[in-house]
């Protein structure tokens, strides 16, 4: 079998020398005696569970009636065993200790902690970050967040505050390319020298993209360690039972196993025999070596396979900080004039400082700049991702003519470069389409790629292309990030466009006569099923490979296309990325019409079109300064425009979208700006919005997130259903402490909807102060659900709206009961148009005589109150506690005109 070879090898490397970084004695029979000193002696963290005062020789395993099944554990055992442990740190060490940045040659690159700069990691994850685009979140994560809590990658394990439980299960998350795997690989290589984490026995790394090569095999776990870590074939199942271990299975988004954590086999035994995908199911469950650590990494959009129950901590890999990216090329180039230079380049250009959070982005970023710094300059320095990237791949081209020479000019294009260059774009595209970010040689050759022609053409797919020894010698490949991906489809896609391949652009885009280039960003904007072609879009209309420009007039066709581009089908978030295509195409007239219009004086005066909507959204969203209100009826422009500059709505306090039509794709960005960490929205009007339950049910969503801090909730005249009402109340209860004004007038509000509302008002978290339910048909039932709350929670209210409702006597008699508790602080009431009777009259005279100090406004109006009615109000308005400021009544009585 090819895939014993390199098992052989791991084999012959486990037998290591009794000196080697043991730091003992030896004994003439052969024993290690240790001294107190010694690096494996501290803290007795290689075998955590052994009882170091027992007598040499036994185990505390042995002395609590052997778990091991053996009556004792002999010296000579012991001492193996300790071998064993350092001849798998030296192997881990090996591994670990050296990085490629983008080349894949085991062992030439260049020593971890030469390089590695501390990356920025936080506890916690905002909840938005699975449903937007990878290069959208780096956006937002470049803007700082005062709320973040930062972890050391040493730290995940370690519980940090008292109301933290034990740290078993910790999920990694972060975007394609953010320094997951370089964070992994620090930790284990902090182990292996013995300088971090020493108190764990084991580290057993097990990455996703190797498990799937035995995705169809069974294993048992110990079996699958024996495979993968060779330097551990004798180790027992008694020992995995007894030592401290930690589980890291790094790019869960890399695996194609499936998990289901619902209907699995249970298995409790390290030799029962099973799929890797119910293997890690146990483990993580707790079912398999309940004791052992579990670290998980995984980009955002595969991390929802792991059920939060499961999960102790979270932890998200936000890449680099500005200071951090400085260091890494300051650590980088040795010429700290080069360094300085490229450090002032990649802060002039936004795109360029926001992509260089991740570390592999400042690897690509760094291999360009270097190569047009310390040239002859004559072009401009690449600005945006698409010159950057061009630029990649003619510097990966000349590094490889130069490497295997060749009659032509390194810097030039040949048909050949172009050929490969295609069929590299056909792989991306086609695996894209698929979903997938890693390949196999199978799919290389469907492609028309000569797997053998690899190493020839080095310097572009061994560079683009990372290709991954694992451990049966098959190879797996991956673009060296996913955005170097989507810019090579794009590129295939443009070359199919300017052929008139239709035969292509059927089989992809679905549409008959694509007759216009702009179908592109409609359909992949529309394609919410593969996330990954958003950032396609910001590339898709770049470059041809025709002397690396496309044709100005092509340009033009569809820059003038996408400026008119208008369908209510995409969401006002990726209508964005039409903006960014203009960008890229280096069309500045949108952006430059956008910051003339927020210097205008007069931007009521202004038209905006969609596009100018889209950029101005963008700009606003992306701002320093948080908008203190976006009311989208100032702006002159239409229903389309007004829905486009919803997306802004994340970077201000207060939103008013009233009339604004609103649909289900505008309130899951509004869902998506509730769930923003830190979410600054504390007023949202959405009032004569004819919400249908869908939209409703999508805006609950960021209701309920806890990054929400809402204050003010303005639902009026939106025709919210009984099962929008549900929705709404199963949301305030899940997260009832900040809202303090609810408005719900308008709505006919139904008697099942209204009793779990209600049970959100009693929540003891509660703190509303204003609640305005006028026109609510409320019936006699909902009354007295309503008065029930309000007595259970009576102390916050400050405003009670109920105009413009049939109160039954019943009813408002409930409502007295709360009016006349002590702890009531109602401080305006409005019961205008309410039918009240003289009974009514008579209890809430009698309630208000109970508790007069606190009343200032009441309205009364629309009532045709007679004078038996109202002369027992007189009681209340003449208390001398009585504070009344404003009342209102239809007429002008003489008997409150004589009070």
């Amino acid at each position: 079998m090819r895939g014993w070879k390199r098992m052989d090898e791991d084999r012959a490397e486990s037998t290591v020398p009794s000196c080697v970084s043991l730091k003992s004695d030896r004994s003439k029979d052969g024993l290690i005696n240790f001294r107190s000193s010694d690096k494996i002696e501290r803290g007795g963290h290689i075998l955590s569970n052994w009882d170091q005062s027992a007598p040499p020789g036994e185990s505390s395993c042995s002395q609590s009636g052997s778990r091991s099944g053996d009556a004792e554990m002999k010296p000579k055992q012991r001492s193996d065993l300790l071998e064993v442990i350092e001849g798998h740190k030296i192997s881990l060490k090996r591994r670990c200790e050296h990085v490629t940045e983008g080349t894949h040659e085991a062992g030439s690159g260049t020593l971890l902690n030469t390089i590695y700069t501390e990356l920025y990691i936080t506890e916690g994850q905002s909840e938005e970050v699975d449903t937007q685009h990878e290069v959208r979140q780096l956006e937002r994560t470049s803007k700082k967040n005062i709320q973040d809590t930062p972890i050391k990658c040493q730290d995940i394990f370690k519980v940090l505050s008292e109301q933290q439980r034990h740290i078993r299960v910790v999920l990694t998350n972060g975007v394609a390319g953010v320094g997951k795997t370089f964070s992994v690989q620090k930790f284990i290589l902090d182990w292996a020298e013995g300088l971090e984490n020493q108190d764990i026995s084991l580290v057993l790394p097990l990455s996703c993209r190797e498990l799937n090569l035995i995705r169809d095999e069974q294993h048992s776990l110990l079996s699958l360690l024996h495979v993968f870590h060779p330097t551990l074939q004798k180790i027992r199942a008694e020992d995995l039972t007894v030592w401290k271990l930690l589980f890291i299975f790094d790019g869960l988004d890399e695996s194609r196993f499936s998990l289901d954590f619902n209907k699995h086999q249970v298995i409790s035994d390290v030799t029962q025999v099973s799929s890797v995908g119910v293997l890690l199911v146990n483990l993580i469950q707790g079912n398999l070596l309940p004791s052992a650590l579990i670290w998980i990494t995984s980009r955002p959009a595969a991390a929802y396979q792991i059920p939060p129950l499961c999960v102790d901590r979270i932890t998200e890999v936000r890449g680099f900080t500005d200071s951090q990216k400085e260091e890494y090329f300051r650590r980088r180039f040795s010429d700290e004039d080069l360094s300085k230079r490229i450090i002032s380049h990649i802060k002039a250009s936004r795109s360029l400082h926001i992509m260089c959070l991740i570390p592999v982005f400042c690897w690509i970023t760094a291999i360009v700049l270097e190569d047009m710094m310390t040239r002859d300059q004559r072009g401009e320095l690449p600005k945006t991702l698409t010159d950057l990237y061009s630029h990649f791949l003619r510097v990966q081209i000349k590094r490889k003519k130069q490497k295997y020479g060749g009659k032509q000019r390194p810097e030039e294009l040949t048909e050949a470069d172009k050929e490969i260059l295609l069929k590299l774009g056909r792989l991306a595209f086609e695996q894209l389409e698929k979903g997938n970010i890693m390949f196999y040689s199978e799919d290389l050759e469907r492609c028309g790629l000569d797997v053998s022609e690899v190493s020839v053409y080095s310097g572009v797919c061994t560079e683009i292309f990372k290709r991954e020894s694992v451990i049966f010698q098959t190879s797996v490949y991956c673009f060296v990030h996913l955005s170097i991906q989507e810019f090579l489809a794009a590129v295939y896609m443009f070359h199919c466009y300017t052929r008139k391949d239709t035969v292509v652009i059927n089989k992809f885009l679905k549409y008959s006569k694509p007759n216009r280039f702009s179908w592109f960003t409609l359909l992949f904007a529309k394609n919410n099923q593969v996330k990954s072609l958003d950032d396609f879009l910001r590339r898709t209309l770049m470059k041809s490979l025709e002397n690396g420009e496309p044709p100005k007039e092509t340009i033009q066709k569809v820059s003038t296309n996408l400026k008119e581009e208008n369908s209510d089908e995409i969401s006002p978030d990726r209508s964005i990325n039409i903006f960014y295509c203009l960008m890229e195409m280096k069309d500045q007239s949108v952006h430059q019409e956008i910051q003339e219009f927020l210097k205008s004086k007069r931007k009521s005066q202004r038209r905006l079109s969609e596009i100018h909507c889209s950029a101005l959204a963008y700009l606003l969203q992306m701002s320093e300064e948080v908008l203190d209100e976006l009311n989208l009826q100032q702006y002159n422009t239409s229903v389309e425009g007004r829905r486009r500059l919803i997306p802004a709505v994340r970077n201000c306090r207060k939103a008013v979208l009233s009339l604004c039509s609103l649909s289900e794709i505008s309130c899951d960005s509004l869902a998506s700006a509730l769930r923003s960490n830190p979410s600054h929205l504390r007023v949202l009007e959405l009032s004569q919005n004819q919400l249908k339950d869908p939209a409703v049910k999508l805006l609950c969503s960021g209701l309920e997130s806890l990054n929400c801090k809402l204050e003010t909730l303005r639902l009026s005249g939106c025709s919210l259903s009984e099962i929008s009402f549900d929705s709404l109340a199963s949301a305030l209860r899940s997260n009832p402490s900040h809202l303090r004004v609810l408005e719900l007038s308008q709505n006919q509000l139904k008697d099942p909807a209204v009793k779990l509302l209600w049970d959100f008002l009693q929540d003891p978290l509660c703190k509303l102060e204003t609640l305005r339910l006028n026109h609510c048909s409320l019936s006699e039932i909902s009354c007295n659900s309503l008065a029930w709350a309000l007595r259970s929670n009576p102390s916050h209210l400050r405003v009670l709206d109920m105009n413009y409702n049939q109160l039954k006597d019943p009813a408002v008699n409930l409502f007295c009961g709360f009016l006349q508790d002590p702890l009531c602080k109602l401080e305006t009431l409005r019961l205008s148009q309410c039918s009240l009777s003289e009974i009514s009259c008579d209890s809430l005279a009698s309630a208000l005589r109970s508790n007069p100090s606190h009343l200032k406004v009441l309205d009364l109006s629309q009532n045709q109150l007679q004078d038996p009615g109202v002369k027992v109000l007189c009681g209340f308005l003449q208390d001398p506690l009585c504070k009344l400021e404003t009342l209102r009544s239809v007429r002008d009585d003489p008997v409150l005109a004589q009070v």
